[in-house]
């Protein structure tokens, strides 16, 4: 039995120290394992079952054994050995625990900065920040904005932005806008976006770091309305009367443009085919005003602007369009989305979708919002329920997605060219320096206002009423059927408590005759009448057929005196600025529980919000404001109290911060101030002029079409870029005036670039009347040089006179063209620029070719590499371009690899791939 003595020293040692075998945990080591191993089991159940201290006890008494018969060394090293694997498995244990402890933190860390980024977008009122004092029912609402309780916070930012000279362009181009006195509600197009731009561009123009806001809509001479639509400029004057520190351009303006008929005023969707017409005089405006602006503060150099804002499709696909031609960032609101109306028509079920498209020609309504989607860097909204329910249904937008890829921006992480604009929710303002609340009731004051007799308007609604004192249920709105009129008064008709404790009155716009208005407005209008006369409503509700803009605060504090109420009752209300109006004036509101209603309610809690497809539950609301009056008073304090949060100031600080941030693309020709003194030909005036009669004609292609287009020169090159940069950009700008075409006059065409050169501070083709762009790629290079030469002869006359140019287009690279050009005896001089690789690469000639890294005599366009780089996904293009050709040569296996990438042909932003066989190509490309 000695040789099994560290046998029984082993269980000598577990049994020194604890129970024994657990029935229940044997049978888990045999269903974990199959088959019961009791050494495993003892060592497991002292490593997991026992304290470190009790083993490391049993090794000091078997240790401190002074008999050498009885010490057992085996029970001892069996002990130690036991008890370190013990402290072993505990430190791997910490060092996991400590691991996972870890990444759990660094989840968190990711998930905290990717809701943070994502919750920057959300207005202060949707942050979660605790109001104090702010709700009369005891009870702070989540989700409330933070309240600005001093006009510290407003000073501080405006001292940090008084140095900055901001230009700003906003476009809306539909409807009637003139700054006073604005005609709303005279027909569809000329309502509350009217309003919000004018109020939003006058705004700006007053706010500290804007010099010039430029407000650009269409100029209407029609005889059907007012002459002031006929002026081409129009500004608009601040509320505020301080006008101290403003410079000669200054200020917010309407700049109206003449587009489509000239003497038809004409819908929002008749526009459409005249919208390259407004872009050619938008363009033309910026441009010349850019200049102006740049004599007044921009040291010489145009002052472009920081943003162009586009309001509604027909003015985004305009802002669209003069982005991309003047490189300048693009905001845009969509006020009402074509997809949202297209999902609402239709589920009315009395049109079909073509029916629609003829009607609103909703189709390419929603092309230009998913072209501003594309082209935008933020798109402004009034509500979150704007992103979540109707951006959604674009193409160019997922709400998932635009947050996981503002999370991997801000961590540093590739998105793989994918883009997606960034929503921001900006509540539209208002105006509160001229509104005084006033707490008197109307008895016996009918007749009169605090201030003075009473206005006009109230014994224009007042002689609809058999009793006037009762309180005032107020709906202001067009006669159009999302408005949902009809169910409000409908709703007013079938409650007899409600018709016996309050009026209604209904402000539908302007009208002097019925059958003069659109259909669908005197379909509704009618349909009102036909029930106030079912429901012998006479005397208690009130029409009129006239009001102006100037009447409407005191409609609101009409209804404030009697104690009354604002309804908004729409089926669905993109934001419902006419609910911030009524709050400022002291009326609780009642509103429909879809769209921006539920926003302003969360900020101001002050009314109820309904169903607009529940009759009764409009009614049962309006009644509990009507007859309960604590309730009443303290919906109207809780919107007094917080009206502020709405201001003009507080939106315009959110939006500029937000423009602010787009970075600049906008590139400046560099030259030295010698040179621009020498050069007397280039005044200011001649650089206007110059720009206004350019026009950059793609005069002939490779197959005879001749196309005309047109072209800005003031492409720019970033002044930020490294000082050589710089120098080469100078250089090279010199060099584009050297470009005329001279082939067997070269000795001719020297002496006269010589003479260029010193006086030229702008590229060769400022000067030129016309551009000819030579595409020219085929199977055999020798064609090249014939067809260039025959081109060069069918315009010899104008070549020599130097109003016409070159520009040389080709799929080939700019090492490729070099010994093409000088083996049919052609000077890189002779053309005035080299667009190559398929597009993707534009060169310029240079007297120097140190100026290029590759020897060439040729200068690349950094501004052009700079605009291809923006938002490029190239490894991605690249990697499905490769699988492609993997699966063009996997279909035409028994023919071996016909389609093979061209590593040598590739650029940065070109990828070519080899054919073998060219009678395959149409084959490969899918055609018969």
């Amino acid at each position: 039995m000695a040789g099994n003595d560290w046998v029984n020293s082993y269980l000598e040692a577990i049994l020194d120290v604890g129970p024994g075998l657990d029935d229940a945990k044997s049978s888990l080591l045999l269903r974990e394992r199959g088959r019961f191993s009791p050494t495993r089991y003892f060592v497991e159940e002292v490593i997991t079952g026992y304290d470190e201290t009790d083993l490391h006890r049993s090794w000091v008494r078997a240790a401190a054994t002074r008999s050498p018969q009885e010490r057992n060394t085996r029970l001892e090293n069996m002990c130690w050995r036991i008890w370190n694997l013990a402290r072993k498995k505990k430190q791997l244990e910490g060092e996991e625990a400590q691991r996972v402890a870890k990444r759990r933190l660094e989840r968190e860390r990711g998930r905290k900065e990717a809701t943070a980024d994502m919750s920057e977008d959300l207005s202060e009122g949707e942050k979660g920040d605790v109001l104090g004092d702010i709700s009369a029912h005891g009870d702070i609402p989540k989700g409330r904005m933070k309240r600005i309780n001093s006009v510290d916070v407003m000073e501080n930012w405006a001292k940090q932005q008084k140095e900055k000279k901001f230009y700003i362009v906003l476009i809306s181009l539909h409807g009637l806008i003139r700054g006073e006195n604005m005609e709303l509600g005279r027909d569809s197009d000329t309502g509350g976006q009217v309003k919000y731009v004018v109020e939003l561009a006058r705004a700006l123009g007053t706010m500290p770091g804007v010099y010039r806001v430029d407000l650009l809509t269409r100029q209407v001479s029609a005889p059907d309305v007012d002459w002031t639509y006929g002026e081409p400029t129009e500004m608009l004057n601040p509320h505020m009367s301080d006008t101290s520190g403003l410079g000669e351009s200054s200020g917010a303006y309407i700049i109206r443009i003449p587009f489509g008929p000239k003497d038809k005023y004409i819908q929002k969707e008749h526009l459409w085919p005249h919208i390259p017409e407004f872009v050619d005089g938008a363009l033309n405006h910026i441009t010349q005003m850019s200049r102006v602006l740049g004599e007044q503060i921009g040291g010489g150099q145009p002052v472009w602007p920081v943003a162009i804002h586009g309001h509604y499709a027909d003015a985004g696909d305009s802002a669209a369009l003069l982005s991309g031609a003047l490189n300048v960032p693009m905001v845009f609101t969509g006020h009402s989305l074509g997809r949202d109306k297209l999902e609402q028509i239709l589920k009315q079920g009395r049109q079909s979708k073509e029916e629609i498209n003829v009607t609103y020609k909703i189709m390419r309504r929603i092309e230009a919002e998913e072209l501003s989607l594309d082209v935008s860097e933020i798109v402004i909204t009034s509500t979150r329920q704007e992103i979540e329910e109707q951006w959604r249904l674009y193409d160019g937008f997922d709400p998932i997605l635009e947050r996981k890829l503002r999370a991997r921006i801000k961590r540093g992480v590739s998105c793989h060219g994918r883009f997606m604009p960034r929503m921001v929710v900006i509540p539209p303002g208002m105006e509160f320096h001229h509104i005084v609340p006033h707490d008197g009731d109307i008895d016996g004051e009918v007749e009169r206002n605090e201030d003075g007799p009473a206005p006009p308007i109230w014994a224009e609604i007042m002689r609809f009423f058999s009793n006037p004192r009762k309180p005032m249920i107020l709906a202001l709105a067009r006669p159009d059927p999302k408005k949902n009129i009809t169910t409000l008064v409908k709703a007013f008709g079938e409650c007899r408590p409600l018709r016996e404790l309050a009026n209604l009155t209904l402000i539908m716009g302007n009208r002097d005759n019925i059958d003069e208005m659109s259909g669908t407005n005197a379909s509704v209008l009618l349909a009102i009448l036909k029930m106030i006369d079912k429901y012998d409503l006479y005397g208690q509700v009130a029409y009129p057929k006239h009001h102006r803009q100037a009447d409407v605060p005191s409609i609101y504090r009409l209804a404030a005196k009697t104690k009354g109420v604002f309804i908004n009752p729409a089926f669905i209300e993109p934001f419902g600025l006419t609910l911030i109006e009524a709050a400022a004036y002291g009326l609780p509101m009642v509103a429909t529980k879809n769209g921006g209603p539920v926003d302003i309610h969360r900020v101001l809690d002050n009314g109820l919000l309904v169903d607009p497809h529940d009759q009764q539950s409009i009614a049962d609301a309006l009644l509990k404001l009507v007859s309960d009056k604590h309730l009443w008073a303290r919906c109207r304090l809780n919107g007094l109290k917080n009206i502020h949060l709405f201001s003009w100031p507080e939106h315009c600080k959110t939006y500029l911060s937000r423009v602010a941030s787009c970075k600049p693309r906008q590139p400046q020709w560099q030259s030295s101030d010698s040179q621009a003194d020498n050069s007397g030909s280039d005044s200011p005036s001649d650089s206007l002029r110059d720009i206004q009669d350019l026009s950059l004609n793609l005069k002939l292609s490779l197959d005879g079409d001749k196309n005309e287009g047109s072209a800005t020169v003031d492409n720019a090159l970033d002044t930020e870029d490294a000082l050589d940069e710089k120098n080469r950009v100078e250089k090279a700008a010199l060099t584009l005036s050297k470009g005329v075409l001279g082939g067997t006059q070269k000795a001719g065409s020297s002496e006269k670039e010589d003479r260029s050169s010193s006086t030229n501070k702008f590229p060769s083709f400022k000067k030129r009347k016309n551009i000819f762009v030579i595409a020219v790629d085929s199977d055999a290079t020798s064609n090249y040089i014939e067809i260039i030469e025959k081109i060069a002869e069918a315009v010899k006359k104008e070549r020599d006179s130097g109003s016409i140019g070159f520009i040389l287009s080709t799929a080939l690279s700019i090492s490729e063209i070099y010994p093409l050009l000088t083996k049919g005896g052609f000077s890189p001089s002779d053309f005035d620029g080299f667009i190559c690789s398929s597009g993707s690469e534009l060169y310029y000639p240079s007297s120097n070719s140190e100026d290029s890294p590759s020897g060439l005599p040729f200068v690349v366009d950094l501004d052009y590499r700079s605009h291809t780089e923006y938002r490029w996904g190239g490894e991605g293009l690249r990697k499905t371009l490769v699988r492609w050709a993997s699966s063009v040569n996997d279909k035409k296996g028994e023919q071996g690899k016909i389609v093979s990438e061209d590593e040598s042909g590739s650029t940065a932003h070109c990828f070519a791939f080899k054919v073998k066989d060219l009678a395959l190509v149409s084959l490969i490309c899918g055609q018969p």
